[in-house]
């Protein structure tokens, strides 16, 4: 496990108990945006990894509204 696989760890842990959907949107969205410097220079295993992390949070982000709109 690389050091940025824990801090996404520490982070996503710390969004869901603060249990706010929309800023696990805004750090999914975020990881988006600075993969796509990466990618121009081609770094794609950093960018490729920003790219999961950001579709992690997405996921965590629907399933958190999902759950408080039943």
């Amino acid at each position: 496990m690389k050091p940025q696989d824990i801090l996404f760890i520490i982070i996503l842990a710390g969004l869901v108990f603060a249990k706010k959907p929309k800023l696990l949107v805004g750090a999914g969205l975020l990881c988006f945006v600075l993969s796509m410097p990466l990618f121009a220079h081609w770094v794609f295993f950093t960018a490729e990894r920003l790219v999961m992390y950001g579709a992690g949070f997405l996921l965590v982000a629907i399933i958190i509204f999902a759950v408080k709109n039943l």
